[in-house]
């Protein structure tokens, strides 16, 4: 599909009446309660005490700034948003906000998460937002996104600068535990959106947006499903092994992970017409299963942090 085409898609947008939840949506919710889970553990699980209000506005910042990135985000994406059938009910291409109006929405909450960041953690953590929120819109968004299959691959490393921002705010420093924590939701990203991808490829189609099942095709992305999950569960170990693990995190990596290899094993095995004949369960399986992955990773940290305060592991 053309450019003029998405943007006569967009055009066709019926305007309405903003109300409260089309500017929440417009902040990409499900995606910030990610950016603020894993901010927080990052935060909660670094060495050192931080005073609870500080915490609480270091995370309630970092959030902001996820939301402001989500914001420019659909202000960018908006022609595409307008023809992909999963994306089209958001506030801009259904009419209800502006453009320009969500421009300025993602510009202000941006400077103002990154200066307020600043003042309640350190000048660190608000240079971290800061590159955070540009990675996603410009490196990611702007570029990658349309121009390479590889867009979720080195794209994911946005939605893993958290609980590093996390840490950061608490400590001012920056070690192996915090990388590791990138590491695991950078390595899980791919697998995550592409096994939405094998489901959801005529919307990536109709965008013509680069995903990798509309450039290589189905079978190659399974593989490369597998491929990911192989080199995560690696990562998940090593982070349950660091000085922020324990038995939980290692109970959760294992469980978890083979569950997850199982399940790309199985789609890596997965016959097309099948797949289609029984409208992708398997694959819509592993997908909703991925959703669950990052938080209970996150959730054993925070288990294990709370078994070290009272002196159990």
């Amino acid at each position: 599909m053309t450019d003029a085409t998405l943007h006569e898609a967009y055009d066709s947008a019926l305007p309405g009446e903003a109300q409260f939840g089309d500017y929440l949506a417009l902040l990409k919710p499900r995606v910030m309660s990610l950016v603020v889970f894993t901010a927080l553990v990052g935060l909660i699980v670094a060495p050192g005490s931080m005073h609870p209000i500080e915490a609480f506005a270091s995370v309630l910042f970092i959030a902001i700034g996820g939301g402001a990135s989500g914001a420019l985000n659909m202000w960018w994406d908006s022609d595409i948003d307008a023809v992909m059938k999963r994306t089209q009910g958001r506030p801009i291409p259904s009419g209800r906000v502006g453009r320009d109006e969500a421009l300025a929405i993602g510009l202000a909450l941006s400077g103002f998460s990154v200066v307020m960041l600043g003042l309640a953690a350190n000048a660190a953590a608000a240079a971290g937002l800061a590159f955070t929120i540009f990675f996603y819109v410009v490196v990611y968004s702007m570029w990658l996104k349309r121009s390479t299959p590889q867009n979720i691959v080195i794209g994911g490393a946005a939605g893993a600068f958290p609980p590093m921002i996390g840490w950061i705010a608490a400590t001012g420093t920056l070690s192996i535990e915090p990388v590791l924590m990138f590491l695991l939701i950078f390595m899980w990203t791919p697998p995550h959106f592409w096994a939405l991808a094998l489901f959801m490829r005529s919307d990536y189609d109709d965008a013509g947006v680069p995903m990798l099942t509309v450039t290589h095709g189905r079978r190659k992305t399974r593989a490369h499903i597998l491929a990911y999950t192989l080199l995560l569960c690696p990562v998940a170990l090593a982070l349950a092994f660091s000085p922020v693990g324990g038995p939980a995190t290692l109970a959760t990596a294992i469980l978890c992970n083979a569950w997850f290899v199982k399940g790309a094993v199985t789609l890596w095995r997965r016959d097309e017409e099948i797949a289609a004949a029984d409208g992708y369960k398997a694959e819509k399986s592993v997908f909703r299963f991925s959703l669950l992955y990052t938080f209970a990773h996150f959730g054993a940290l925070l288990v294990d942090a709370a078994l070290r305060t009272g002196g159990l592991i």
